[in-house]
C-alpha cells in the first residue's frame, strides 16, 4: 500500500504541475485491517477513509477491508487527493474537494502514463435513480450539510459532484479545467454566484447548469490518457519497522487529538503507562492539554518531550506555544510576557524554525512574541515576509505583518496588509480589527494634513513631516481606537488602580475616578480581560496595593443588589500612559 501511495503521489504531483503539491507538515497514514477495527476511529458510520488536515500532522486512516468496488488503493488515492487538494488551493468547496477526490480516486496506473475519468458504476446508478440537486444546491452543499453527512443524501451529492468534475476537468484542451480553478478563486473572493459563474466560464448559472446535464444524460464518461515525462515506477528506498505496543497507542491517541475527540487521552494514558518516557506520547498529551486549557500540564508535558527529542521541531513549537499562553491555573494576573517567559518562547521558536523552515506557523508565533515584547522588530518583518512567500495564501500571516509595520509607523505597507485583511479574513472580529487599524491611521494622517493646510493658508511654512506616531496634537487618539468596546449594560471609566484585593470568594480591584472609588469584583482572575498599553506594567501582577497606583480603564457591569457590598462585576482592565485622556479635550 505504501509502494502504491508513493507512486500515486508521483503521478499527482505531476498533474498539477505546480510547486504546492508538497506539505509543509507530514502525512501519517493508518491502515486498519478491517472496517471493525476501524470503526472507533471513524469520524461518521459511513467512512471508508478520511483525510484529517493538521497544523503539525496530517493524518490518512482507512480500512484495508474491500466495501463493493472500493477498494484500498481507491480510497487511499481519494484522500490523498484531499491533501493534495489542501496543499495547493487550502479550504475548497466540498463539491470540488470530493468531486476531484472521486476523479483521482480511479486513476490507472502504467509504465507508460496515467489513465483518468474511468467510469464510477455507483454514480452512474445514483445519477440514473436519483433526482440531480439543482446546481445552485449544490455549490452551496458546506461539510456541516445534511448533503454531505446524511448517508440518505450523500450518495447523488458525492455522484453529481463526480459527474460535475468529469465533465470540467477532462475537456481536450483543458481549458474547462483552467476555467475550475480561476472560478474557486473567485468565490474565495466572495463574488456573487452568478457573476463567478459569468467571469470564469462565460456563460449563465443555467446554461452552465443545462450543459452538464446534457453530459450527465449522454452517460458517456469520457477516458483521459497521459504520457508522463517521467517514470510513474519511483525507485523506493522503503525503510520498515516494527511499532511496539507503546507507540501504537501513542499513534491512535494523537489520531483522536487531531480529530478532537475526547476519548483520545484513553490511548495516551495506556501509551505512558507501557513507556513513561515515549516522547511521542509526551508530546501529544501536552497538545491535548494545550488545547484543554491546561497550560501548565501542558507546559510539563512539552518540556518533557523536547528533553527527550531536542531534533523534533513542532515539540518545540508547541512548547512555545504553550509558554505564550495565559496559565488558567495560574493565581497571579499576567500582563504581557516576563523577560525569562520570552526569552524562553524566542528560543524554543527559532529552534522549531531551524528544524523545520518550511513550516510558517513557527514564523507567526515569533511575530506575535516580538510584537507584544517590542523586540527585533525589523527582524521579524524579514522572518515573516519569507513565511508569506511560502504561504501567500496565510491571511493571518498577513494580519500579523500589518501590525508590525503600523508598530514601526510605516504606514503605507501597513495600509495595503490590512486592507487585505479586511477584504478576505472570514473571521469578523479580525476584520473589525483591521479596519479599527486603518481608521486609526487615516485619522493621524488627516490629522497632518489639515494642520499642514492650515498653515499654508496663514502664510506659514509647512512643518517638516514627523513620524506617524508624532502626528496627533492628541496623543490619545490611537489608543482610544484600540481600548475594547463597553459590551451591552457595562459602564467604561478612568481612574487608578488602588489595589487588588483577595478574598475568600474572589477578587475586588479598587479603582478611584474623579469623584469616586469603585469596588469591583471577580471572582477569578480569567473573567477579566487584561490588557497593557503601557511598558509601566509588565510581566506578573499580584494582589495587594499599587505602589504607585496605575492609570486604567474599565468596563464593568453596575451591581443591582447592595448586599455583595460592590460596585459591580469588572469584565475588563486596560492599563495606559499617564498622559492618556478618555474622553478627548473639548477644541
Amino acid at each position: 500500500m505504501a509502494a502504491r501511495l508513493e507512486q500515486f503521489r508521483e503521478v499527482v504531483t505531476q498533474l498539477f504541475a505546480r510547486p504546492g503539491t508538497d506539505s509543509a507538515v507530514p502525512t501519517t497514514v493508518i491502515v486498519f485491517k478491517d472496517d471493525v477495527s476501524y470503526r472507533p476511529f471513524k469520524t461518521s458510520e459511513n467512512n471508508a477513509g478520511y483525510f484529517q488536515p493538521g497544523q503539525d500532522v496530517n493524518y490518512i486512516t482507512l480500512s484495508a477491508e474491500t466495501r463493493g468496488e472500493q477498494n484500498y488503493f481507491n480510497i487511499i488515492c481519494h484522500e490523498y487527493t484531499h491533501l493534495i487538494t489542501n496543499n495547493e488551493f487550502g479550504l475548497s468547496p466540498a463539491w470540488f474537494n470530493e468531486g476531484l477526490a472521486e476523479l483521482y480516486s480511479t486513476v490507472g496506473i502504467s509504465n507508460n502514463g496515467i489513465v483518468l475519468g474511468r467510469p464510477i458504476r455507483r454514480h452512474i446508478t445514483s445519477l440514473k435513480q436519483t433526482p440531480l440537486l439543482p446546481l445552485r444546491l449544490l455549490f452551496e452543499v458546506d461539510y456541516k450539510s445534511p448533503y454531505y453527512n446524511e448517508s440518505h443524501k450523500q450518495s447523488i451529492f458525492y455522484a453529481e459532484s463526480w459527474a460535475l468534475m468529469h465533465y470540467l476537468m477532462l475537456n481536450k484542451s483543458g481549458e474547462r479545467a483552467r476555467r475550475t480553478i480561476t472560478f474557486l478563486e473567485l468565490l474565495r473572493a466572495n463574488e456573487p454566484l452568478e457573476q463567478a459563474v459569468q467571469k470564469a466560464f462565460s456563460t449563465t448559472l443555467e446554461n452552465l447548469e443545462a450543459d452538464v446535464l446534457r453530459y450527465i444524460q449522454q452517460d458517456r464518461y469520457r477516458l483521459n490518457e497521459s504520457f508522463l515525462a517521467n517514470k510513474t515506477q519511483p525507485d523506493l528506498q522503503m525503510i520498515s519497522s516494527s511499532v511496539s505496543e507503546a507507540e501504537l497507542q501513542a499513534y491512535l491517541g494523537d489520531l483522536l487529538v487531531h480529530s478532537k475527540r475526547s476519548d483520545a487521552e484513553v490511548y495516551l494514558q495506556k501509551a505512558l503507562q507501557l513507556d513513561p518516557q515515549l516522547t511521542f506520547a509526551l508530546a501529544s498529551f501536552g497538545i491535548l492539554r494545550y488545547r484543554q486549557g491546561r497550560m501548565g500540564e501542558a507546559i510539563s508535558f512539552l518540556e518533557r518531550a523536547t528533553a527527550g527529542d531536542s531534533n523534533n521541531a513542532f515539540v518545540h513549537y508547541y512548547y512555545a506555544l504553550a509558554l505564550s499562553r495565559p496559565r488558567q491555573d495560574a493565581p497571579d494576573l499576567t500582563i504581557g510576557y516576563s523577560p525569562d517567559i520570552a526569552a524562553k518562547t524566542r528560543s524554543e521558536l527559532k529552534k522549531a524554525i531551524a528544524l523545520r523552515p518550511e513550516f510558517p506557523d513557527s514564523y507567526n508565533l515569533l511575530a506575535y512574541v516580538n510584537l507584544i515584547t517590542n523586540a527585533d522588530i525589523d527582524e521579524t518583518i524579514e522572518l515573516l515576509k519569507a513565511a508569506l512567500a511560502r504561504s501567500p495564501n496565510r491571511i493571518d500571516f498577513v494580519y500579523m505583518l500589518g501590525q508590525l509595520y503600523m508598530h514601526k509607523d510605516d504606514y503605507k505597507p501597513a495600509k495595503a496588509m490590512l486592507s487585505r485583511v479586511v477584504a478576505e479574513h472570514p473571521e469578523v472580529q479580525i476584520r473589525d480589527h483591521a479596519q479599527k487599524l486603518l481608521s486609526t491611521m487615516n485619522s493621524l494622517e488627516e490629522q497632518q494634513a489639515k494642520k499642514q493646510a492650515a498653515r499654508i493658508a496663514r502664510g506659514l511654512t509647512p512643518e517638516p513631516e514627523l513620524p506617524a506616531n508624532q502626528i496627533s496634537a492628541d496623543p490619545s487618539t490611537a489608543l482610544r481606537e484600540a481600548l475594547r468596546l463597553p459590551a451591552a449594560g457595562e459602564n467604561q471609566v478612568q481612574g487608578n488602580l488602588l489595589s487588588i484585593d483577595c478574598e475568600p470568594t474572589g477578587f475586588v480591584f479598587i479603582v478611584k475616578t474623579n469623584d469616586r472609588v469603585l469596588r469591583l469584583k471577580a471572582e477569578t482572575f480569567q473573567q477579566v480581560k487584561r490588557t497593557t498599553f503601557t511598558s509601566d506594567v509588565m510581566g506578573t501582577i499580584t494582589c495587594g496595593t499599587r505602589k504607585p497606583s496605575n492609570p486604567v480603564v474599565v468596563c464593568y457591569l453596575p451591581a443591582n443588589d447592595q448586599r455583595i457590598k460592590v460596585d459591580g462585576l469588572i469584565r475588563s482592565v486596560e492599563f495606559v500612559p499617564e498622559d492618556f485622556t478618555l474622553v478627548p479635550p473639548k477644541p
